[in-house]
């Protein structure tokens, strides 16, 4: 079995819902839940040994367009949200992620090193990740609060439009340029993310904020949950001009489980196929190598192929990747390695390469 470290999933999200209904968080991670994607029971069953865990403030009320005749939709872009309810949310998911390290659950890893140990312990290696920065101020007093709650990983947006910078919206067939990039305040959040080693995440900001963050950051380029525009014209997948940046920078991209994202016509069906997935991959490669690419599921915020499932279901994956001619040592660095080589970069722990 192939351990698998996965660059993006919601299980804070689902926790978070679940405990407003009165579920206790604690016993759905460890007990496991008929719902959703991750619980340790399934985590275990295939092979997910951790992975970045997102803090994202929901768009209440956000419903997709549905596909014309032709297939095309566009989802207009999701309101701004205010700043203090975004924080208390914020709080509330990093308490739930605290909650389940006390109860021995998972270990938040701060480095890389914490990484390796959790391993070694046998336990869910989980890093805190903020998607979309509503609950941060212009003054950036509150990163620092949430880097010493171990906040690693953050993407200045989600699909919806900030102080910091500017979303793109689910949109089929539509290009990523769709507005504009960083403001002043993205720009600062950028520097501080490379000064203290916070990753930066590109994988829902416009073009324009894609490459304002490739011109001012000094970490490799990476985009945790995205595919392949070249395959399926999105707007959240990446250009081809936008994959080789990454590569230039040894940075990567994380194959994004969202079978929007994976299949031709963009719609949202799970009985997709796992060929579809290996199709992204091998593209992927081809264009950034095999140390720029990794898995970034979605897991608990999509629609994922129904061969997959949930957690338990990743050494399907594994399986196509094989039958597609994969050896074992590329797939330890599609699987797990690539990531922790860039977190080790972005963290100041030593060079991407």
């Amino acid at each position: 079995m192939q351990a698998i470290f996965d660059g993006h999933n919601d299980v804070l999200l689902r926790l978070w819902n679940r405990r407003k209904e009165g579920a206790d968080p604690v016993a759905d991670m460890s007990g496991g839940v008929a719902a959703g994607h991750i619980d340790l029971p399934r985590a275990r069953a295939g092979g997910l040994v951790g992975g970045l865990c997102a803090i994202y403030i929901p768009s209440g009320g956000l419903v997709l367009d549905q596909p014309k005749a032709d297939g095309r939709y566009a989802t207009p872009l999701s309101k701004p949200l205010e700043r203090a309810p975004s924080l208390d949310i914020a709080i509330e998911m990093t308490a739930i992620a605290l909650q389940l390290e006390r109860a021995g659950c998972w270990k938040l890893c701060r480095s890389s090193a914490d990484i390796d140990a959790a391993m070694v312990g046998e336990k869910f290696a989980a890093v805190l990740h903020m998607e979309g920065c509503e609950a941060i101020g212009e003054d950036l007093a509150a990163l620092e609060v949430f880097y010493a709650a171990g906040l690693r990983s953050l993407g200045p947006v989600w699909s919806r439009n900030n102080i910091f910078a500017h979303g793109v919206p689910f949109a089929y067939p539509m290009s990523p340029d769709t507005g504009p990039g960083l403001t002043d305040a993205g720009r600062a959040l950028v520097r501080e993310c490379n000064r203290i080693g916070i990753l930066i995440d590109l994988s829902h900001i416009t073009e324009k904020g894609f490459w304002d963050v490739a011109e001012l950051s000094d970490q490799p380029l990476v985009a945790s949950h995205s595919n392949a525009h070249a395959l399926v014209p999105v707007a959240r997948n990446l250009t081809d001009r936008q994959l080789d940046a990454i590569r230039e920078s040894k940075g990567l991209v994380g194959l994004n489980f969202a079978v929007t994202m994976l299949r031709a016509d963009g719609r949202e069906n799970a009985d997709t196929p796992i060929s579809e997935m290996v199709r992204h991959i091998d593209y992927l490669v081809g264009r950034l190598g095999i140390d720029g690419v990794a898995i970034g599921s979605d897991f608990d915020g999509a629609l994922i192929p129904r061969e997959i499932g949930d957690a338990s279901g990743l050494q399907n994956l594994v399986a196509g990747l094989k039958s597609a001619g994969y050896g074992d040592a590329d797939l330890a660095k599609i699987c797990r390695e690539n990531w922790f080589r860039v977190l080790r970069s972005a963290w100041k722990e030593h060079p991407a390469n």
